[in-house]
């Protein structure tokens, strides 16, 4: 026996089903933003006032999006972990205690395995914030406080598959992290601290001098040289730019590519021409103690593709360009 044909796609009807699916979570998302209230903001409250930990609970779907927002209220400075309801009645209630904070994912406020959770909560004395699709549901009815997360239509053609109704606990669970880390006062380092492996690591650790360069590798002229040998050592230096500094170390300013085509332009004399003359003065810098992530901010938000690096005095201890970032993983 042969397997079915597979249905030929049609490019326009797979693009028009995406846009539609697109716009239907879209609008699930900015639905939330009308049912603020106070309701969040005692979700809030628990949460920051909470001793414990923060216990994310959802099954199927829902527990999947629940994962994800234990995962992020962890990275973001609440403690938190997701506890699968189906094993809490195995053993796994155990990791409730009474200075926990729990939070269900249920769209139908009717998940038997989360209704089953419900008196031990009650015995313990926990809070219990819902995000649920039905206020009235026998979650939603004993929940310390209920997020509305319910959406009129999910994405899927036959109103089955949760798409819409996970997309906007998904939304909800972000705008609750996000709140607490912001009234957590929680901070870059800390953040940091919390990532210390991978790219995201190394984007938020990193420092400029551990990424630039040093000693002879930086290119550098005084401000008498000419135009010519400065053009010599920023070929040889390969960084697109040397730095103008004087007898003390100072950096007076910067000859980079875009100099050198505005030099053109005017038709100087390359071996009469001083750098001081083609120079452009009050460069951007950066200091070694800086975030490498900041290096980048500033050459884009510049244009530019290398920086001089300075101590506190202003003179030049180093320096780094766009390819020094990528080779770091920064960029």
């Amino acid at each position: 026996m042969h397997p079915p044909t597979a249905p030929q796609a049609d490019a326009t009807q797979l693009l028009a089903s995406a846009r539609r699916t697109l716009a239907i979570e879209a609008h699930a998302i900015e639905a939330l933003e009308e049912r603020l209230d106070a309701s969040f903001a005692e979700a809030c409250r628990l949460c920051l006032s909470c001793a414990g930990r923060v216990v994310v609970t959802g099954m199927g779907k829902s527990g999947h999006i629940a994962r994800k927002v234990a995962s992020t209220l962890a990275s973001t400075g609440t403690p938190a972990f997701f506890l699968h309801p189906a094993e809490a009645g195995h053993g796994d209630l155990g990791m409730i205690t009474h200075t926990d904070v729990v939070i269900a994912l249920t769209n139908s406020g009717e998940t038997p395995e989360i209704v089953l959770l419900l008196p031990h909560l009650k015995r313990l004395g926990v809070p219990l914030i819902a995000l649920t699709g039905n206020a009235r549901s026998t979650i939603g009815s004993i929940a310390t406080v209920v997020l509305n997360v319910g959406v009129s239509d999910e994405a899927c053609p036959l109103n089955l598959a949760p798409t819409a109704s996970t997309a906007a606990a998904l939304a909800m669970g972000d705008a609750l992290a996000v709140a607490l880390l912001e009234a957590r006062g929680f901070t870059r380092q800390a953040y940091a601290d919390a990532h210390p492996g991978g790219n995201l690591g190394r984007r938020v650790l990193m420092l400029v001098e551990q990424v630039m360069r040093t000693g002879e590798a930086v290119p550098r002229v005084s401000p008498a040289t000419t135009l010519g040998v400065g053009l010599l050592e920023m070929s040889k230096k390969g960084l697109g730019m040397t730095v103008v500094v004087d007898d003390a170390g100072k950096v007076l300013g910067v000859f980079t590519d875009g100099d050198l085509r505005r030099a053109l332009d005017s038709r100087v004399d390359i071996h009469k021409t001083r750098m001081s003359d083609a120079m452009t003065k009050n460069p951007k810098s950066i200091t070694a103690q800086s975030l490498a992530t900041q290096a980048v901010h500033l050459m884009e938000l510049h244009r530019i593709t290398a920086l001089p690096v300075t101590d506190e005095r202003g003179a030049l201890i180093g320096a780094l360009n766009v390819h020094d970032l990528l080779r770091a993983g920064v960029v």
